[in-house]
């Protein structure tokens, strides 16, 4: 196996609806909120982390492959692909290993963890846009919002249990990178297209539900290229 090509793949996130990744909080501050999102502890401005992204975008592909119950619900790993018997599942399977990587459960073969090989996409993470926070700067505009959100007494109609959630701003963009390595001149190219268009379609973060994480990748390119028309023609429609 060689490492014949390392493809960057860039463009744009932006939100269409309030996104909260949670940073999570061990203690409660007098006029704070419940929940906030995950933040750059040096400038305090929000981001999106890679692994958020990477385990969103894997999970989502397990679904759409049809391997999760195979799994009992974990990240599929190298001992359950070898065990998938279905032609097509199993394809699939050794596609999410090459590009996210595995765990050696279940006693894998050895020929069949060498043939798969290392993981061939890095997630970075996605800062906020300068151009955007700088919009926003200027108009004294916070980058997030809290949102309050509780339960209805379904007889009495009341509101129980309020609690706040901080969300980042609809209308805000973040840079979004990842790399891919190419083995032996494979074309895997197509399923992480598949794999974004995934994520597009039902949103990154908590409370997708409710509205939150409504997210688009705009602006994409592969080494330079706009792959633009690539993206935007595929379909899950069989």
């Amino acid at each position: 196996m060689q490492l014949t090509k390392i493809c960057l793949i860039e463009g744009c996130i932006e939100l269409v609806t309030g996104l909260h990744i949670g940073a999570g909080s061990e203690e409660m501050h007098i006029g704070g909120t419940d929940n906030p999102v995950v933040k750059n502890p040096v400038s305090r401005r929000p981001y999106i982390p890679g692994s958020s992204l990477k385990g969103k975008m894997r999970s989502l592909m397990e679904w759409q492959a049809g391997t999760v119950g195979d799994t009992d619900g974990r990240p599929i790993g190298f001992g359950d692909a070898g065990k998938i018997e279905d032609g097509g599942k199993r394809t699939s399977a050794e596609n999410i290993l090459k590009l996210f990587g595995g765990a050696p459960e279940g006693d894998p073969d050895d020929a069949f963890v060498r043939r798969i090989g290392p993981t061939r996409l890095a997630f970075w993470d996605c800062p906020l846009d300068k151009g955007w926070a700088r919009q926003m700067d200027d108009r004294s505009i916070s980058y997030t919002e809290i949102k309050m959100e509780n339960t209805i007494d379904r007889i009495g109609g009341a509101a129980r249990n309020p609690r706040s959630n901080e969300r980042v701003l609809a209308g805000a963009r973040f840079g979004f990178k990842l790399t891919m390595r190419v083995h032996d001149d494979e074309d895997l190219f197509p399923e992480v297209l598949r794999g974004l268009r995934l994520v597009e379609l039902t949103g990154l973060g908590a409370s997708g539900s409710r509205g939150y994480g409504k997210v688009r990748f705009i602006h994409l390119t592969r080494d330079g290229e706009s792959i633009e028309p690539e993206y935007q023609a595929v379909r899950f429609d069989s």
